[in-house]
């Protein structure tokens, strides 16, 4: 177990992506994380199918190492519990749309006043500022709107979005950021802050580059499917049975490239011979590239490849990546004990201390599995949680 935030209090009223991915990342560095779900709990526990275990694949994959408690924050019970949770948390994480945190009383100021040296995170969909700041966003509203769509897939007519939610998990990955680098400013200062994150902001940085590019020469960037505007070749070529991504980045690897294809000619060519070249010349490049690739195998070309130190790789799907041998042995895999799920595995965090990855310590939450827990834990007699239960502003795991 990993123990770098040990002591370290979250508490987590997000749902959906962006904000659980945060507060998973917080809880597999050692931090104790309660989850305050509504009384349908999060909207993504909904998101399928498939289901695995009785859950939806996208709500496990962004909730382990944390407890539950289902709470009605439109009651004055339901708000009572939330202060006494948020006068033992070092970290505040809220997602909701605009206004929402300040109807229910909860926004930054109010908090803080109850608790000065608190991080409080706001995970927003267009930012805090902006004609736009009070509309709701989601992943592929922000690949649309920040220009990520329009340089990705093939042709600008049929739109693709990238196939990972990354601007959810860029962005749970920012907060997380915004999180560490508010704890030392608090470590320093004694003071809290309020770190804010925009889904809009994550899909800008992922196209920076191209950003800039435009911004350089006034030409609008176009989708390449897998190829790479400023660098050649660098996409995927054909083979006999597929294809395979080559990454010939520098002169260099150009140049084994043409040694192991038996292509001396293209080394030699002056329309070819730097990058910048080569780029121009994208196309006619390609095609005689192609050729010699499309004579190999998918696997003897990568072979072939790796032996004169190209870069390359073949393009695998989610059933290969599960059982290839290099996915094992890096640990991203793990096998976890599960209860309910036989074969269980989850998707490590993609970072390693001292060569080790934080385990799986607490598997994914059912909505309100800890509910009686946490209150318990706050001061309340089993009495007065039934009461709360039967009044309906405590839900519990099962009711």
């Amino acid at each position: 177990m990993m123990d770098h935030f040990r002591g370290l209090r979250v508490l987590d009223l997000t749902q959906n992506f962006a904000g659980p991915y945060c507060t998973q990342i917080l809880a597999d560095l050692g931090a104790e994380v309660v989850k305050v779900e509504p009384p349908k709990g999060d909207a993504a526990r909904t998101w399928a199918p498939p289901v695995w275990g009785g859950e939806s694949p996208l709500f496990l994959s962004t909730n382990r190492g944390k407890r539950s408690i289902q709470l009605d924050l439109k009651s004055e019970s339901g708000k009572e519990i939330l202060w006494k949770l948020v006068e033992g948390s070092d970290v505040f994480v809220q997602a909701f749309r605009s206004g929402v945190i300040e109807e229910l009383g909860f926004d930054y100021e109010s908090v803080r006043e109850r608790r000065p040296g608190i991080v409080y995170v706001s995970v927003t969909a267009y930012g805090p500022t902006g004609p736009l700041k009070d509309l709701p966003g989601y992943d592929p509203l922000m690949q649309a709107y920040g220009g990520m769509m329009s340089v990705t897939g093939h042709d600008p007519a049929e739109p693709a979005r990238v196939g990972g939610s990354v601007v959810d998990f860029g962005t749970g990955m920012w907060s997380a950021l915004g999180v560490l680098a508010a704890l030392h400013e608090r470590t320093e200062t004694g003071e809290g802050s309020h770190v804010t994150t925009a889904l809009l902001d994550t899909a800008i940085g992922w196209v920076s580059y191209h950003l800039m590019s435009h911004l350089a020469t006034g030409t609008v960037p176009r989708p390449m499917g897998s190829g790479f505007a400023m660098i050649a070749p660098y996409q995927a070529f054909p083979t006999s049975d597929g294809k395979l991504m080559i990454a010939a980045g520098n002169d260099g690897s150009f140049r084994r490239l043409c040694e192991a294809l038996e292509l001396p000619g293209l080394a030699g060519d002056p329309r070819y011979a730097s990058n910048p070249s080569r780029v121009e010349h994208r196309d006619e490049l390609f095609a005689l590239i192609a050729e010699a690739t499309s004579e190999h195998t998918t696997r003897k070309l990568w072979e072939l490849l790796g032996k004169h130190a190209v870069p390359s790789a073949p393009i695998q799907d989610m059933a290969e990546v599960a059982k290839d041998a290099q996915v094992e042995a890096s640990g991203m895999l793990p096998h976890v004990d599960h209860p309910e799920i036989p074969g269980y595995r989850d998707v490590a965090l993609p970072v390693r201390w001292d060569g080790e990855r934080p385990e799986t310590t607490m598997l994914p939450p059912k909505a309100g599995q800890h509910s009686r827990e946490i209150l318990s834990e706050l001061g309340y007699g089993d009495e007065e949680i039934d009461e709360l239960v039967a009044a309906g502003d405590v839900r519990v795991s099962g009711g």
